[in-house]
């Protein structure tokens, strides 16, 4: 009886190893996406549209404060970026939200700057090519 109980205990044991590593892989997985928010988060806060823009898509649909751009191209954007950054000054960028799967990624943070604070909407496209903003919205919160 007792040597059955430790082989029950052993098989158990050997059985639930696979799923739970499997789970861990699964959970990095999961990490990893999330992760394309970390240098853009970081550059929205420095306010850095050079470094931003890199991440842009040839063509991206941006709206600033109520102006929208359906297709505005990579310069078009950075510019836009810089004008906006240039009249804000931010300070401080947070991630409240983050979804998506397969290819789309977004997230929703918000913005702090000297006179006012926003909302900001990204969502950006994971491709073998690398991930590229695909859609960037800044709103008054």
């Amino acid at each position: 009886m007792r040597g059955t109980g430790i082989m029950l205990t052993l098989a158990l044991l050997f059985m639930g190893l696979p799923f739970s590593s499997r789970a861990q892989n699964i959970a990095l997985i999961g990490e990893n996406d999330a992760d394309v928010f970390v240098p853009i988060g970081k550059y929205i806060q420095q306010g850095d549209a050079e470094s931003l823009s890199a991440w842009f898509a040839d063509n991206l649909e941006m709206t600033i404060l109520g102006k929208s751009n359906d297709c505005c191209s990579k310069s078009q954007a950075k510019e836009i970026m810089q004008a906006f950054f240039d009249a804000n000054h931010p300070h401080k960028f947070e991630i409240i939200h983050k979804s998506g799967e397969n290819i789309m990624r977004h997230a929703i943070g918000r913005l702090y700057c000297t006179q006012n604070n926003y909302s900001i909407t990204v969502t950006v496209l994971i491709g073998e090519k690398g991930n590229h903003i695909q859609i960037l919205k800044i709103e008054n919160n």
